[in-house]
């Protein structure tokens, strides 16, 4: 007798184990390791995951059956079984809630199962069965057909097809098959008359290209029209099927694909290690350090076409959705539709068609932001992630794993190499390159003839003298000059919003957000003050709250308020804002990116999504309006992400035939940070930056683990973050500093104060199996009001 181990739908730590359950005969066929499963769990029916079978149980108790299969394929492979236990114990997780994150969410809504005929069922079989298709699961059951379905699905002459219930319109591409052999083809033509050009064309066309053909594609021909296509299918030689697709590559799949260009000779040293590992099937780990423009994406793209021809997968990653269209248009220009797209940005259909697509092995390359490391992709050759040292990569929520985790483990299972790729890659990953732990590539100059941007610091102690306000006057003539010269100009504020608070002349009074610790942002052309932390807004202020006086005045500056100075400059200048604010509604990424590469804008104004990756060969001026913003943020990795940031920046600068410039607004031009980002010299500034992170016992020479206590009383935060360190402290842990309790950089958000521990360690070994058991122990304490959470290796401390 076998039985199926469940990981049931209750996120608790009591029951974070698999439960055994009895296998009905009438399952027997369908469930499999991996299904998704309805159980019986106390008086009430739920989900659950089948991560086991075994012939055995220890359970000495009568057994419930599993009482349905819910899909028609496992929808966990055994790699993303085995990845999700590791998860579980690496981040002090629960196990159904990593499974969970791994899924499409679509899954988690109602859809209906279809048995329609595959296209090797025959018109003969079709005849000999008696009933039709499609046929929907529940009818199917309830004329007791299953059995014989299931048996013609196993000789692929039936498919389940999914059909969602009410998620809108879906896109779709109609299919061409013809009906007629290559025979009657010919035998049809010798004897269509002349005048029946349409028809001839589209005979030739069968005869020529493979079936299926994209319908739209065929009507390129003049000669071939929608009613020729009708006639042909009414004469019954050819039919008609209509498939989903994601929206991307509806649009972006190219009639020709793109050739690979030929590689430099630094390319070519940085190139060959790579082939070499994905030929070889090692499980290698590779930092590419590229400067910026560097042609690391070219590198990428003739990788993944090495894996492909070895019919093979492979996984590029990018640290932003903003980064996908172009990266996707670039990879479906070289791989058409092999590509699929995975991001959050996608709807909940979109993303499901995309994992079908995946499951089906439609699609053999993803293109995706973080969650796209659990896409199922089997034979893995290559994972990417480029941009490697950006925070992003990070799960902020529930189970808070890092992708670049994910990764070397995926990759150490599938025995295949992953690349890193950066151009100021993280201090960890350059100081594993160091060491040995990682092999070290490097690509250092660019293939075109074009150099590096010249970059320049504008002093604004000198500026706010003369009274020029936030735009230098150097920068404002150098934007005029490129707009002279119908050239395009890209400026980074890393704040959105258009004033960083509110404040009274008369009383000194700041508006406050009344859920967090922290001062709402004005928005002025939607007329309202907001926090972007709790989302919290309302109306904005015609007289101080405080003593009701009238003189409030703006402080600081926001993307919207440099928007309205650049146009009272420029009045003739065409200028697209990208921010959090303007990118929010579907495809407003792509919309915002495709006026840029279009030519139909002379300025990009954007907070940092508009840093990394983008590339725009009419770009030849590039401004920051305040370089200090992130120097002053209290985190140890501040100066590492300002001088990532300005680095990054200044790449999009000069990256086709005209030579760039950035110009750098800041008042402390001589910060050595400034000054190495300047130069654009990342081996000085990571010789400077280590030194500051030994005195300081930080990453990379101690690792990281933080325990955030939150509680809507301040007191109480604080009385469970000091038990919890003498708790900590009585223990054996090995060699660890543990600091705080300490309250958070901003206290206070959402209506719960925020209180940290911060525990430092070089060997995790004894500390895992203690901070595993304190992650149980803390869920049965977790409530309303008070909430515990453990994270390894935090990458934000705000």
């Amino acid at each position: 007798m076998t039985f199926a181990q469940v990981i049931v739908d209750v996120p608790h730590q009591k029951v974070n184990r698999p439960f055994d359950y009895l296998i009905p005969d009438k399952l027997k066929e369908e469930l499999e390791l991996g299904s998704r499963v309805e159980v019986p769990f106390g008086v009430r029916k739920i989900q659950g995951f089948v991560i086991g079978m075994t012939e055995e149980t220890t359970f000495e108790g009568s057994l419930k059956e599993v009482q349905a299969v819910m899909d028609d394929f496992p929808v966990l492979s055994k790699e993303l079984i085995q990845l999700g236990q590791w998860m579980a114990n690496y981040y002090y997780s629960f196990l159904i809630s990593i499974y969970q994150m791994m899924l499409p969410n679509l899954l988690k809504s109602s859809y209906q199962r279809f048995f329609v005929w595959t296209d090797q069922a025959s018109p003969a079989l079709k005849n000999e069965m008696n009933f039709d298709l499609p046929l929907t699961y529940e009818k199917a059951e309830e004329k007791g057909l299953l059995d014989c379905l299931y048996a013609l699905k196993k000789e692929a002459m039936v498919e389940i097809d999914y059909k969602v219930k009410d998620h809108g319109k879906v896109k779709k591409l109609t299919r061409i098959y013809a009906n007629i052999k290559e025979e009657e083809i010919c035998q049809l033509l010798a004897s269509l008359p002349k005048s029946y050009a349409g028809q001839e064309a589209l005979l030739k066309a069968l005869l020529e290209d493979p079936c299926p053909m994209r319908i739209e594609l065929l009507k390129k021909s003049p000669l071939i029209k929608s009613s020729t296509i009708k006639a042909a299918e009414k004469k019954g030689w050819v039919r008609l099927e209509e498939e989903a697709i994601s929206s991307q590559l509806w649009e972006k799949t190219p009639d020709q694909l793109e050739h690979p260009f030929p590689l430099t000779e630094a390319q070519e040293q940085a190139f060959q290690p790579v082939i070499t590992a994905i030929q070889e099937r090692k499980g290698e780990v590779f930092l590419l350090e590229g400067i910026t423009g560097s042609g690391k994406t070219e590198l990428y793209l003739q990788w993944i076409q090495e894996c492909l021809d070895r019919g093979q997968s492979a996984l590029m990653l990018v640290p932003e959705i903003a980064l996908t269209p172009q990266m996707t248009a670039r990879f479906t220009r070289r791989f058409g539709e092999t590509v699929a797209v995975w991001h959050s940005g996608l709807s909940e259909r979109e993303q499901f068609d995309e994992w079908r697509r995946l499951k089906s092995f439609k699609a053999k390359v993803v293109v995706g932001a973080r969650s796209a490391i659990f896409a199922p992709l089997e034979n893995i050759g290559l994972i990417i992630l480029d941009e490697e040292h950006e925070s992003s990569y990070q799960q902020m929520e529930k189970c808070r794993y890092h992708a670049r985790d994910i990764a070397k483990w995926r990759a150490a299972f599938h025995h295949c190499p992953v690349v890193l790729g950066s151009a100021t890659p993280s201090l960890e990953s350059r100081a594993r390159a160091h060491k040995g732990v990682y092999q070290f590539l490097s690509l250092l100059e660019r293939p075109t003839a074009n150099q590096l941007p010249e970059v320049r610091l504008i002093d604004m102690r000198k500026e706010l003298l003369a009274g020029k306000g936030h735009l230098s006057e150097s920068l404002i003539d150098a934007i005029k000059n490129r707009l002279d010269k119908k050239e395009q100009v890209v400026l980074l504020l890393n704040r959105r919003g258009y004033s960083a608070y509110v404040q009274c002349r008369h009383c000194g009074y700041v508006h406050m957000c009344p859920n967090c610790n922290i001062s709402l942002t004005l928005h002025l052309k939607e007329r309202r003050m907001k926090c972007h932390y709790c989302d919290h807004h309302e109306d904005i202020l015609e007289c101080c709250p405080k003593c009701q006086g009238a003189k409030l005045r703006y402080i600081g500056v926001g993307t919207q308020k440099i928007e309205e100075e650049l146009q009272d400059v420029f009045k003739e200048a065409r200028i697209i804002r990208m921010d959090v604010d303007t990118t929010k509604g579907k495809g407003k990424h792509e919309a915002l990116l495709s006026q840029m590469a279009k030519g139909q804008a002379d300025i990009l104004l954007g907070t940092q999504m508009i840093a990394k990756g983008l590339d725009f060969p009419n770009v030849t001026l590039v401004g920051v309006l305040n370089a200090d913003t992130g120097l002053n943020i209290p985190d140890f990795r501040a100066y590492e992400r300002t001088f990532q940031l300005l680095t990054q920046v200044s790449g999009r600068a000069g990256r086709g035939e005209k030579k760039g410039l950035v110009l750098i607004q800041t008042y402390n031009p001589d910060h050595y940070v400034l000054q190495d980002a300047k130069r654009q010299d990342y081996e000085t500034f990571f010789k400077k930056e280590m030194t500051m992170r030994k005195l300081g016992q930080y990453p990379p020479y101690y690792y990281m683990v933080r325990i955030s206590i939150a509680a809507k009383e301040e007191n109480l935060a604080l009385k469970e973050g000091y038990r919890l360190k003498r708790l900590l402290e009585k223990e054996d842990l090995g060699q660890v500093i543990i600091l705080g309790p300490s309250v958070q950089s901003i206290g206070r958000i959402n209506r719960f104060y925020y209180y940290q521990l911060l525990i430092k360690y070089k060997d995790s070994r004894r500390l895992d199996q203690r901070l595993n058991q304190l992650a149980l122990e803390l869920d049965q304490v977790n409530r309303s009001d008070l909430l515990f959470s453990i994270q390894r290796d935090p990458q934000n401390f705000i």
